[in-house]
């Protein structure tokens, strides 16, 4: 039976954060717990969150025919399953098959490919074929739209935008590529961009926009840097939209403008075409939003195969 509504779950290292939509991608219930991820006991505590929620949300909202996605880091399997890679946090939850703890079929996503899915089906890439999506936040994850469909290549690998080289003579980054676009960006590093002045995106911002000369040349290197990575993209994929999300986006107009105008600088813009640049409209929600749209097209192919 085609599921009207559909939960989607996503994952996170300190919040579980649920929510039930509609086929139109209304909102219709959520709920919000804490992780308590500890890797001595195997993800038994969050697992069980997950569940009690799910039923929570089944008996609060009387489901009977419902889709279920779930968003989480890590890659999944060529099924989307399970996460079947993410190595050093997370135990418990690498090849673990959530259909037999939720007594359905579950469909599993990288929280990055769902943050896509919920511009693409409702938010800033809706009625777009061909998209990119970067969350700039701790790191930089991305993931790619092509012909509509999230493209998730051999291994389920493709969109990991943050670890393009940059610069080739840069620090290694966890995967093992030098000069990556996320130790550029990403928040993690703004205190060995910044020499140990700023710790944090927002204060190294916060400065900028009070005139620090300093904060400025550490601030505007990096939005380059972006830029160049963006370009790069255009280059190599040809997407209508970028969508810019993740916390480091919440800086606005200090991010975009100087994004702009960089991008002029370096995307070749044959025929005078050009990829938009637009910030997602989805933030908190994004990866409960993208697994619940991922869960009902999933769910449809199976009715009609």
């Amino acid at each position: 039976m085609k599921p009207n509504y559909s939960i989607g779950i996503d994952l996170g290292g300190t919040r579980i954060k649920a929510a039930v939509i509609d086929e139109s991608g209304n909102i219709v219930d959520q709920k919000i717990t804490e992780t308590r991820d500890d890797a001595k006991n195997n993800g038994i505590e969050w697992k069980n969150a997950i569940l009690q929620t799910v039923t929570d949300l089944k008996l609060s909202n009387t489901l009977s025919s419902v889709a279920i996605g779930i968003s989480a880091p890590g890659l999944p399997d060529q099924e989307n399953k399970c996460i079947a890679f993410m190595p050093g946090r997370m135990q418990g939850l690498e090849n673990f098959l959530w259909s037999e703890l939720l007594g359905q079929p579950v469909f599993v996503l990288n929280d990055a490919v769902a943050a896509l899915m919920a511009e693409a089906k409702f938010g800033a890439a809706k009625d777009k074929k061909h998209a990119v999506l970067l969350t700039l936040g701790t790191g930089v994850g991305g993931a790619i739209l092509i012909n509509g469909m999230p493209y998730q290549g051999a291994f389920n690998k493709a969109g990991h935008i943050g670890h393009m080289v940059i610069d080739y003579k840069g620090e290694k980054d966890v995967t093992g590529m030098p000069g990556s676009l996320e130790e550029c960006i990403g928040n993690y590093s703004v205190a060995k961009r910044s020499g140990g002045k700023y710790s944090s995106t927002k204060d190294l911002v916060d400065a900028y926009r009070s005139g620090d000369k300093f904060a400025a040349e550490v601030w505007l290197r990096s939005v380059e840097q972006l830029a160049i990575g963006l370009a790069s993209i255009t280059n190599i994929l040809s997407p209508e939209v970028i969508v810019i999300g993740g916390g480091i986006a919440e800086v606005g107009t200090d991010l975009f403008e100087p994004l702009n105008r960089y991008m002029d600088e370096y995307e070749w813009r044959a025929g005078g075409n050009k990829a938009e640049i637009v910030k997602a409209i989805y933030g908190d929600i994004a990866g409960t939003v993208g697994a619940a749209s991922f869960a009902f097209s999933k769910s449809y192919d199976l009715i009609q195969h």
